[in-house]
């Protein structure tokens, strides 16, 4: 079973010792939840024919390695969707700015009963800052999206790699936690925090890292059509995920863009 909504309407597999047992499977090599009602009946149909092996040692019931069953749970889990916004003066800033500080506050509205945590990570200038860290406070909210600093140059790899090392610490305190990064960026860094790369392949290379840390993107283009070069494009092939063209993002289409992926398989 997959998620099929949010929050607590999201229903997924796991393998801790957390969760509704729904069924059992042969254990094989996982003996760390063994489901001893499965195990007793897989056993019983060769009671007779092990009774030279209940004799020997005393048994009252023989039991084999082969017929260990362990648990499938399933457990309900929250959402994790960090917005990542290039705040540089390459883009339309106020206008990205507020459809972005709007889909937040919306997306929040019902985080409580969904158990949805929201974070913002800016980058512009020459640094990445996470201006909201993962919440489903509205009040903390409001108050990090209050002013929020734009201008500059466009450090994108700093920005990834920020949002990356986020979702890696959220996930030691949640584990369960479902991570969706919805990036709203031209896609031209110009910004590399080492030396040993360029701006682009320093950033291609640290979307390739979240794309095998099986974080799900979601890319949105907010370069103008009449100059666009493909490369906010290029970049969501390497995270592994869609790339929207939003010529003039609102609050509305942002959101569903966001609740449409939080609901895909």
């Amino acid at each position: 079973m997959t998620r099929r909504q949010a929050g607590r309407r999201s229903t997924t597999k796991t393998d801790r010792k957390r969760g509704r047992y729904i069924r059992a499977v042969p254990a094989g090599a996982q003996v760390n939840d063994i489901a001893f009602d499965a195990t007793l009946r897989a056993a019983a149909p060769y009671q007779l024919e092990r009774a030279e092996q209940k004799a020997s040692t005393g048994m009252a019931y023989a039991l084999r390695k082969s017929d260990l069953q362990r648990k499938v749970r399933i457990k309900k889990t929250s959402n994790l969707i960090l917005f990542v916004v290039d705040a540089s003066w390459s883009m339309a800033v106020s206008e990205r700015m507020e459809a972005t500080k709007g889909a937040i506050m919306s997306l929040l509205t019902d985080a409580y009963q969904r158990r949805d945590r929201v974070g913002l990570v800016v980058f512009q200038k020459d640094r990445a800052s996470l201006v909201l860290p993962p919440t489903n406070s509205v009040m903390l909210a409001k108050e990090a999206l209050r002013d929020i600093p734009v201008g500059g140059k466009t450090p994108l790899s700093a920005g990834l790699w920020l949002s990356y090392d986020t979702i890696r610490k959220e996930k030691l305190v949640h584990p369960d936690v479902l991570p969706l990064i919805i990036l709203l960026t031209d896609g031209a860094g110009n910004v590399s925090m080492s030396a040993s790369l360029p701006p682009q392949d320093e950033a291609h290379s640290i979307a390739a890292l979240i794309k095998e840390a099986d974080i799900r993107t979601v890319t949105i283009n907010m370069e103008h059509v009449a100059f666009d070069q493909g490369l906010a494009k290029r970049l969501a092939e390497k995270l592994g995920g869609p790339c929207y063209n939003l010529g003039q993002i609102r609050t509305d289409n942002l959101l569903q863009t966001v609740r449409s992926e939080m609901d895909r398989k």
